[in-house]
């Protein structure tokens, strides 16, 4: 029996700001801003994150 792959996943992104790096879920329920300048993220859309932030990496 074969198991199905998740279609959720993480990302590595970094503020454009301040350049902080956070980690952040693919699949999120409310605005996710940067934890030291307060910049927005990523925002939510009924489904797949919204990211905001050029510099993504995707976590396995």
């Amino acid at each position: 029996m074969l198991t199905p792959m998740p279609r959720s996943k993480f990302y590595r992104v970094q503020c454009p700001e301040c350049g902080n790096e956070q980690t952040l879920f693919s699949n999120v329920a409310s605005v996710v801003k940067c934890s030291i300048c307060g910049k927005d993220l990523a925002l939510p859309t009924g489904g797949k994150t919204r990211i905001l932030s050029d510099k993504v990496k995707e976590i396995s």
